[in-house]
């Protein structure tokens, strides 16, 4: 796949794609975008736990498996990182991205190339308490685990770009796949996308969104 390296309103890198017209990153800041959505929605919403389940849908750069990884170093969190992504990125774009001249995560240079270097299709220890799975394959086809994950983030393209991956089925699978009291995150709060969660059982809100976008939603497993 094309992708073109942007620069972005916060100084941080995001990636387009021509044949799509689709950016990877919100253009007005993708670390702000990253934090706003994933980290502070998601992450940080949670009570304090000493190890986390996580899933993401669409790896992408590996931005927030970076964010989440530097997060919980500090915290001291164990975390089973599993992130679906059928399109991995060429090692030329990687090593572009200008994510760790950032002070949250300037001191994760080498986990940063690390999450890029892990082999697909098995757990890699990225440290010794973050631990990686890389899935090249579509969500629709990857058989999820049973009230495993505490953590979810959407980060698939946009609805009007991959509308298969926004659907209440895709939800539905997801919400079995996760505990009691899971949390999603997506950048999305788009009318449907909204009703598709609920239809497949979880508790949806709205929250303001990031610089340059007015909402976001948060949906839980209850």
């Amino acid at each position: 796949m094309d992708v073109q390296l942007v620069m972005t309103g916060d100084g941080s890198h995001t990636l387009f794609v021509p044949d799509l017209k689709e950016h990877y990153h919100s253009t007005f800041g993708a670390i702000q975008e990253s934090m706003h959505v994933f980290i502070n929605a998601g992450l940080l919403s949670l009570e304090d736990h000493k190890s986390l389940n996580i899933l993401e849908i669409g790896f992408g750069t590996g931005l927030n498996a970076l964010i989440t990884l530097a997060i919980c170093k500090n915290k001291k969190i164990k975390v089973n990182y599993d992130a679906v992504e059928p399109f991995p990125l060429d090692k030329k774009i990687t090593q572009q991205l200008n994510y760790c001249g950032f002070e949250l995560v300037q001191p994760f240079l080498n986990e940063f190339r690390l999450l890029h270097r892990a082999p697909y299709d098995t757990v890699f220890p990225v440290t010794p308490n973050f631990f990686l799975k890389k899935i090249m394959e579509g969500i629709e086809l990857f058989d999820l685990p049973d009230k495993h994950y505490q953590i979810v983030y959407f980060d698939a393209f946009a609805p009007d770009v991959q509308p298969e991956l926004w659907r209440e089925n895709i939800f539905r699978k997801i919400y079995l796949s996760m505990k009691d009291e899971g949390i999603l995150t997506t950048y999305s709060a788009k009318g449907s996308v909204r009703r598709a969660m609920k239809v497949a059982g979880f508790s949806v809100e709205k929250l303001a969104g990031p610089p340059g976008k007015r909402e976001i939603t948060r949906a839980k497993k209850i």
